[in-house]
């Protein structure tokens, strides 16, 4: 394997395993327990994208959380995760102030307010 090629893989898992825990945080304060099917599926679109990424785009991505959150978000949508606990989301979407959640997460949630 070539050094680009580790270097690839390393930032993909790198930014598989921040998705990973960014959803776990998303969930775990909104006190759902999280669509383990459509996680794992977010999981997988978020590295079939980064995958058809050049490693210098891959690179870019990482250093920059703007272009991770817009990567995250397409995953997140793009798995079906939007559509699970919907009602839900929705419903405490409508009072952010009252969500213990950073900003960022505002990526997830307006997907479900949409």
């Amino acid at each position: 394997m070539a050094p680009s090629d580790r270097s690839s893989i390393s930032v993909i898992e790198r930014l598989r395993e921040e998705f990973r825990r960014h959803l776990e945080i998303f969930y775990a304060q909104l006190k759902l327990a999280p669509p383990y099917e459509s996680v794992e599926k977010a999981i997988r679109a978020l590295t079939t994208n980064l995958h058809a990424l050049p490693p210098l785009e891959q690179e870019r991505i990482a250093a920059d959380p703007a272009l991770q959150w817009e990567q995250f978000r397409r995953a997140f949508d793009s798995s079906g995760l939007a559509k699970k606990h919907r009602g839900i989301i929705a419903g405490l979407a409508r009072n952010r102030a009252a969500l213990d959640l950073p900003p960022e997460y505002d990526h997830f949630l307006s997907l479900f307010t949409a």
